[in-house]
């Protein structure tokens, strides 16, 4: 009886972290026996039938759904567990739980139906949810964050319903049955471009940064396994129709190196935390649709796995770090965090090993495959070169993170209390560190398509790892000289700073003529001829007619006497005529 009286008096986090953990253990088997077998169960509910048109509902259980859905509400119920605490103090838990549910809920739609009218739901479920979570602190950085990255996230959702009004010749919307069209090349681009916009590819970058407004265990989520992966998801789904299509590979190599390197450069020029996590989870998308252009899906889903977990728990380390020290996220006010939380540091290291591709933590297996395919690719020599230094950048910025945050001179706060017991805390950590570690080389051996034999040369095979110790031996050089730690205004460090502007560009320039030429003619038409020839002219009109009427009103007896001897006088003059 004590035991169900105290689960009704646990927090509603905590009941939505059981549930989610228990899904995802009781999903693990079925995960498991579906890559072993291989299997792929299409599933479909007709609603109704009248006449020859039916309307039905399609769900796919496949190796990809199952193991993206387990993955998801595993790193969800470990993020809700972290919420407990993080949001205890919080007036709204149960909107803010309910909100998040909702989240997972149109993930899990998104990954099951393989429909793309039906699609929607789940598709259109992120992007509303995410702008609530997004606006959640109610003040007007979060409403503009929340606005730049719903109408970002809009063109992608008009990019969608276009594709099923494509799809229509096909007289279906099934994602594994698409067959060539004369349509098929719009259709691919809109798929692509919906892809970009969800998973934040250049020019749709500016939105992914500004979606840190949101609190710290929601960007935990959103950068880790749902909203940013739905693009590479939805493409994943679709590749191989898009792979028939020979623009698509070229056009998409090229975009995703550019966002890899962007997201590199703008991270070592950023100081606050939570943004610096954000523009390396733009730079591992990148790698991603990289992944996705070399014809390599399972690698770009092999890679989203690893990097959900490892990013999650960075995500629930910088939150820690955030909470205790009086909600700030500057790097500089922070320092010599290893001595006072060591856990965190501890488990925020194996992130930071992990996102640099260290060998043997589970980023490497996945990041140095993609790495090895780029350089056996008969892709350009320049690209192979950006694609590298964008890999020397990921080890600079995740040690200047490192070197300014935890083991550098402390720059704290006078008062403040840093301190790693809080059990919901530690429970969400503990296990995410744990998978980071192993996953990498469990997926690897036990699942086929997670592995790739590449023969290369001794020399090419070392590359990775020299340009990982030779950008993270760089950071420690460069960060640590008094003259580059220095705030400057030089125009490279704000182009640099401000992800090649696209951050001022993606919001001023386009709001700028619609607000200037609505201005311009609410005083040329509104305040202007409207007036002029509208109900402000009669007014006047008719008030000086008015007037006038009044004023002649005014002397009504010598009026009258003046009518009368006028009207005397006329009859008169007609008399006189007549005769």
């Amino acid at each position: 009886m004590k035991l169900f009286l105290g689960f009704f008096k646990l927090k509603s986090s905590t009941i939505s972290s059981f549930l989610l953990f228990f899904y995802a253990f009781s999903l693990f088997p079925f995960t498991v026996y579906f890559f072993v077998t291989n299997k792929c169960v299409l599933m479909e509910w007709e609603i109704f039938s009248a006449s020859s048109t039916s309307m039905s509902l399609s769900l796919i259980l496949d190796p990809i759904g199952i193991s993206f859905s387990n993955v998801v509400c595993f790193i969800s119920a470990c993020v809700m567990l972290f919420s407990s605490s993080y949001m205890s103090g919080d007036v709204f838990l149960s909107r803010f739980v309910s909100l998040v549910m909702m989240f997972v809920l149109s993930m899990n739609l998104l990954v099951f139906i393989p429909n793309l009218a039906a699609l929607l739901i789940g598709w259109d479920g992120l992007g509303i949810v995410s702008f609530a979570l997004v606006i959640y602190y109610q003040n007007t950085k979060s409403l503009s964050a929340g606005m730049l990255t719903a109408l970002a996230n809009r063109i992608g959702d008009v990019m969608l319903l276009l594709s099923i009004g494509f799809c229509v010749i096909q007289g279906h919307w099934n994602v594994l049955f698409m067959w060539d069209s004369q349509f098929s090349p719009i259709l691919i681009f809109c798929i692509t471009v919906a892809g970009m916009t969800k998973s934040a590819q250049i020019p749709f970058s500016s939105w992914l940064p500004a979606a840190m407004a949101a609190p710290t265990p929601v960007s935990a989520l959103v950068h880790s396994s749902t909203l940013v992966t739905a693009g590479v998801f939805l493409l994943i789904r679709f590749f191989p129709f898009l792979n028939s299509f020979e623009g698509f590979k070229v056009g998409l190599l090229f975009i995703s190196v550019l966002t890899l390197l962007m997201a590199g450069i703008g991270a070592n020029y950023e100081y606050d935390l939570k943004k610096v996590i954000a523009l390396s989870t733009l730079s591992q998308l990148g790698v991603m649709m990289m992944s996705l252009s070399l014809g390599m899906p399972y690698l770009a889903l092999f890679h989203l796995y690893t990097h959900a977990l490892f990013k999650a728990m960075l995500f629930l380390c910088a939150g820690a770090i955030i909470h205790n020290n009086s909600n700030s996220q500057d790097l500089r006010q922070l320092g010599n965090l290893w001595s006072q939380m060591p856990l965190t540091v501890s488990c925020l290291n194996v992130a930071n090993l992990a996102l640099c591709g260290a060998p043997f933590m589970s980023g490497f297996y996945s990041k140095d495959l993609i790495l090895e395919t780029s350089v056996y690719s008969p892709c350009s020599l320049l690209m192979v070169i950006l694609i590298f230094l964008a890999t020397g950048m990921t080890a600079a910025y995740s040690v200047r993170l490192s070197v300014y945050s935890l083991w550098g001179h402390s720059n704290h706060l006078t008062l403040h209390q840093n301190f790693d017991e809080d059990i919901k805390i530690t429970w969400a950590m503990i296990p995410l560190s744990i998978i980071s570690i192993f996953t990498g080389k469990v997926l690897q051996m036990a699942v086929l398509e997670f592995d790739e034999i590449l023969i290369l040369p001794t020399s090419y095979k070392l590359l990775t790892i020299s340009v990982i110790l030779l950008g993270a031996w760089l950071a420690v050089v460069i960060w640590q000289s008094a003259q580059t730690s220095m705030t400057g205004d030089s125009k490279i460090m704000s182009f640099n700073s401000l992800m090649w502007f696209l951050a001022p560009l993606s919001t001023q320039p386009i709001i700028m003529i619609p607000l200037n030429s609505g201005a311009s003619l609410f005083k040329s038409l509104d305040q202007g001829w409207l007036e002029l020839f509208g109900g402000q002219g009669v007014f006047i009109l008719s008030k000086k007619s008015t007037k006038i009427n009044q004023a002649f009103q005014s002397k009504l007896i010598s009026s009258f006497v003046m009518m009368m001897t006028t009207s005397a006088a006329l009859m008169v003059f007609f008399m006189i005529s007549m005769n």
